[in-house]
């Protein structure tokens, strides 16, 4: 009987530094999540379809729901919680104070590698 005892301990730790290596080559190298100032055309209104922290975390699943809405259902406005109306629409509604897409966009995109496809159907906004 042979003891491979050596070559399973061998192999494990190989594993182990494989599985493990883009961590250590990583390490230190994260970058601070950008920062983004409010549109000067979104202050002056002084207000968002919803608060900052929710547009922040949920935007993508409003967005989606919104599409669902008017495309399946053929629903075109959203009512937030204080009442207020807004169209479902990413070019006339979000764009309207969020002018510039590389600024207010692209940057958080960038940062969390995504690329979302909104552009797919809606016209890419000329920077002002």
């Amino acid at each position: 009987m042979t003891n491979d005892k050596p070559k399973i301990i061998a192999g494990l730790v190989i594993f182990v530094i494989l599985v493990t290596c883009p961590m250590w080559i990583n390490m230190g190298k994260n970058k601070p999540a950008p920062k983004l100032e409010m549109a000067a055309e979104a202050q002056a209104k002084g207000y968002c379809v919803l608060p900052k922290a929710d547009m922040k975390e949920k935007h993508m699943q409003i967005l989606d729901g919104w599409r669902n809405s008017v495309v399946r259902s053929g629903q075109r406005v959203y009512v937030n919680d204080q009442g207020k109306r807004f169209d479902m629409s990413l070019s006339n509604t979000c764009l309207e104070c969020h002018t510039n897409k590389a600024e207010f966009c692209d940057k958080c995109h960038v940062y969390a590698s995504v690329n979302p496809y909104c552009w797919d159907c809606h016209v890419n906004p000329k920077e002002k």
